[in-house]
């Protein structure tokens, strides 16, 4: 039973390395078994003796065939009565030859472009985010296989939400995973800021307006560039290093707007805060524009709170 267990986890671990196998080996074969496929060119003068010489077959013994040379009785000298010659003779068998093998080779890739989505729709869903990137940089098909929306779509609700199901991104699911992993990464960066209680970078992170808003966890707001900075110069004053531990973080991408909302906790022990960030698109990045942090209610606090209410 420890055996198969550790069999069972050991398969576990390396899951998405055996399905990318899988599939890299499947596409292995049928490129190999369309290349055999392609048609050989016969002996076209005859059977080679035992002393190493070609000798011509006797007419009478070839049966008939289907293909344009003179085996079916007729001679390539009608093809030089009608004015031919004997190169046109055989640049037409190798045009023929060349259309066969481009037949037998579109037939293979239809076969395996039919094939290579029945098994990556299942497949694609165990692969994170770098390795569905690597996998569109094998091949063609991998390629196409790799930014199928559905498969981005799919990807994006496991990583972030399902909220956003009946979203339709106008740039597809791709574009807009790639968007949404970006303002995460931001929306991050405001929390290490904090960390390291710089003002300066503090300072570059916001958006330099007379709109922009801020509401510390006390409740108190801060209006305009100047005072929300200075609202953030008193609290790195007044603060130790806080470590805020972020859990269920969801955002919302548009083209010039994003907001975040999120639960935080400076000691998992004394509550949480909410907290939104808002953020707009300004000369190739990310500002933050408004920020706001309230003291989640207990149970007992919110029915204190109704009832005063």
């Amino acid at each position: 039973m420890e055996i198969a267990y550790s069999l069972s986890i050991a398969l576990q671990s390396h899951q998405q390395l055996i399905i990318a196998t899988i599939i890299t080996l499947l596409s292995l074969l049928l490129a190999v078994r369309s290349f055999f496929k392609r048609p050989h060119k016969s002996n076209a003068l005859g059977p080679v003796t035992s002393t190493g010489k070609k000798e011509p077959e006797e007419a009478t013994s070839s049966p008939p065939c289907n293909c344009s040379c003179s085996c079916n009785g007729t001679s390539h000298s009608a093809v030089f009565l009608n004015g031919g010659s004997a190169g046109t003779v055989q640049e037409g068998m190798v045009t023929a030859d060349v259309s066969k093998v481009a037949a037998e080779r579109q037939s293979g890739a239809s076969m395996m472009e039919q094939l290579v989505p029945e098994i990556t729709t299942h497949a694609l869903s165990y692969l994170d985010y770098p390795s569905l990137c690597r996998l569109s940089m094998t091949n063609s098909l991998m390629r196409k296989a790799a930014n199928d929306d559905n498969a981005w779509k799919a990807l994006y609700h496991k990583d972030f939400t399902l909220e956003q199901d009946s979203v339709t991104p106008v740039n597809g699911w791709k574009a807009y995973y790639a968007a949404t992993r970006a303002i995460m990464n931001v929306n991050a960066e405001f929390f290490n800021i904090i960390r390291d209680r710089s003002l300066q970078a503090m300072s570059r992170f916001w958006l330099n307006a007379d709109y922009v808003k801020c509401v510390h966890a006390s409740g108190e707001l801060f209006s305009g560039y100047n005072a929300v900075i200075q609202s953030w110069q008193l609290a790195f004053n007044w603060e130790q290093g806080v470590d805020f531990q972020v859990i269920d973080v969801r955002a919302r991408v548009l083209t010039d707007m994003a907001w975040v909302t999120m639960k935080t906790f400076v000691d998992m022990d004394n509550g949480a805060f909410n907290m939104t960030n808002v953020f707009e698109f300004h000369n190739g990045r990310w500002y933050l524009v408004h920020h706001h942090s309230s003291v989640m209610l207990a149970d007992g606090d919110v029915e204190q709170q109704i009832v005063h209410g």
